[in-house]
């Protein structure tokens, strides 16, 4: 998710997005403990996510 995308979103779908991905990323972590993933790449673009939204909230937060 780009960040022109993220800053489009409202503060409540920030904080429903932010716990989807977070979920995702630990099942994606618990996936890749039992069997490598494909592609474990993908565990680092959905963190940098979960960075991406989670200072987007803190920003909105501040002001």
């Amino acid at each position: 998710m780009k960040q022109s995308e993220i800053k489009q979103l409202s503060t409540a779908e920030l904080q429903e997005k932010l716990s989807e991905t977070k979920k995702s990323y630990a099942d994606l972590k618990m996936a890749h403990v039992i069997s490598p993933l494909e592609n474990p790449i993908q565990l680092r673009s959905v963190r940098r996510t979960v960075a991406r939204l989670a200072t987007e909230l803190t920003n909105r937060e501040g002001q």
